[in-house]
């Protein structure tokens, strides 16, 4: 397989690159519902998103059906409705794992909740299919050839044309894959997962080999490591900020390592990054952030989140970032951020080039 950055054509200024394995083109820059869409945006702004996202190349919406308790699934399906987008148009995407009711096959990956998951997202969106349809999380709980059988019976059903996982390891990914290899079932094709300037283990380090062996591709959210990347936190904790705002536990922790000495060492990269970008590049480190992420030869799709139209527009300016990211400037980034994961040791026994010596 190339190691080249697969692009593939773009339209309305937007470039398409295919979906891991499959032969779904996906736009490079994708719309993401968490916390937003049915969440804090709620009516007609979420309609004023979508319209801006879509004039602007960006036909893909990911959504899950834990996302504002499957508010986030009924908002969007009302906008798409009353945008009156040809579905054709579209790539909508959705998520299964954590259920609304407290039930004991209300969640998780049995063969019982992915089937009738899956027809209560359908019924939420007001839509016939998705185009692609994530395991939110692995469940360990149920045996993986269930979940392969069940998520294929959903493709041969009309109801998703792919499937994929979201924060599965890479043991996980590969297990699913043999098994729907050795039954001649359909395969998961990509992985959602955290990727960003601060977290590269196992989207950089871990998966490599998903991607050597099977094409994997990945959906990639929290590309600004929650707004960190966008240096709002470089002087403080602004009091409208996600992390000043959000009631979640995961923020708790979140304001708590904020303060840490890991936290302000980070900051202190975001804050010599700003400068960078400012300086050498003419950018905003968000749109450098971002741009990074899609030099990335698996990255599918960069995921955004998007609380008004205005937000969707200046995330747009990465694509103009991305052209200027040399070797030699992402060179200068690694020293920068100094997170690069190590290679694997080969511990002196081999050549690099795999080739076992002669005896």
């Amino acid at each position: 397989m190339s190691t080249e950055v697969k692009m593939e054509f773009a339209t309305k200024g937007m470039p398409f690159r295919r979906l891991g394995s499959s032969g779904l083109r996906v736009p490079l820059l994708s719309l993401g519902a968490w916390l937003t869409l049915g969440g804090s945006v709620k009516g007609d702004p979420v309609k004023d998103i979508i319209k801006v996202a879509f004039e602007n190349g960006i036909n893909m919406i990911d959504t899950a059906e834990a996302y504002a308790r499957g508010e986030s699934e009924s908002h969007i399906g009302r906008a798409l409705k009353e945008l009156g987008l040809r579905r054709t148009d579209l790539i909508v995407t959705t998520k299964l794992f954590w259920g609304l009711r407290r039930g004991p096959n209300d969640g998780g990956l049995s063969r019982k909740h992915i089937i009738e998951g899956t027809k209560e997202s359908l019924d939420r969106l007001q839509l016939d299919y998705v185009d692609v349809i994530f395991a939110h999380r692995p469940d360990p709980t149920v045996p993986m050839e269930e979940v392969v059988r069940a998520f294929n019976w959903v493709i041969e059903k009309g109801w998703a044309f792919y499937w994929g996982t979201s924060e599965w390891s890479a043991r996980e990914v590969e297990e699913a894959i043999h098994i729907a290899h050795k039954l001649n079932l359909i395969a998961p094709v990509a992985e959602q997962c955290c990727h960003h300037m601060f977290h590269r283990e196992r989207p950089e380090k871990e998966y490599e080999p998903l991607y050597r062996k099977y094409d994997y591709g990945t959906t990639v959210f929290s590309g600004l490591a929650q707004g960190l990347l966008t240096g709002k936190y470089n002087e403080g904790l602004p009091a409208d900020s996600r992390f000043a705002t959000e009631k979640e536990a995961q923020f708790d922790a979140k304001r708590q390592w904020l303060l840490s000495p890991e936290g302000q060492a980070d900051i202190a990269k975001v804050r010599e990054l700003s400068a960078f970008a400012e300086k050498e590049l003419d950018c905003k480190v968000q749109h450098l952030a971002l741009a990074w992420l899609c030099t990335k030869q698996h990255t599918s799709t960069v995921i955004l989140g998007a609380s008004k139209p205005e937000q969707v527009l200046d995330n747009l300016k990465a694509l103009d970032v991305l052209p200027k990211l040399t070797p030699e400037v992402l060179e200068k980034v690694e020293a920068i951020i100094k997170s690069k994961p190590a290679a694997v040791p080969l511990y002196g026994r081999f050549p690099l080039d795999g080739h076992l010596p002669r005896l």
